[in-house]
């Protein structure tokens, strides 16, 4: 499956909170987890962040069911196993500056294992 980038395109502006700690997360930085199958997503200001708020019981926020339209790459294998993803998957979205790098995962799981692995960076 493939997307549009389209950085211009979100909804709103100004800062978010992050789903861990609740510091100020601004509209061109941060990580961005959505859930197209099911409408709730998760804002991090940082990729560490993503552990913790796993381990604790993944809480997420109300959010659309919709896939962001602006994500510019194929997203068909889970960035951790490499499985084939389904209608289900999680896709964490890089904000930095007017680029966003996507990266899909099959689980909670998989996506807190490459995070604490450095995740794209390992």
């Amino acid at each position: 499956m493939s997307f549009e980038i389209n950085a211009q395109a979100e909804a709103g502006t100004g800062a978010e909170q992050c789903s861990w700690c609740g510091e100020a997360v601004e509209r061109d930085d941060g990580f961005r987890l959505y859930q197209p199958a099911a409408p709730r997503r998760a804002i991090f200001c940082r990729l560490e962040h993503v552990v913790p708020w796993a381990m604790q019981g993944a809480r997420w926020e109300p959010g659309t069911g919709a896939e962001p339209g602006w994500i510019g790459e194929s997203l068909d294998d889970c960035a951790h196993c490499g499985a084939e993803l389904v209608e289900t998957r999680l896709v964490l979205v890089r904000h930095r500056g007017d680029h966003r790098v996507p990266d899909a995962f099959c689980s909670v799981d998989h996506l807190a294992a490459w995070a604490t692995a450095g995740g794209r960076w390992r």
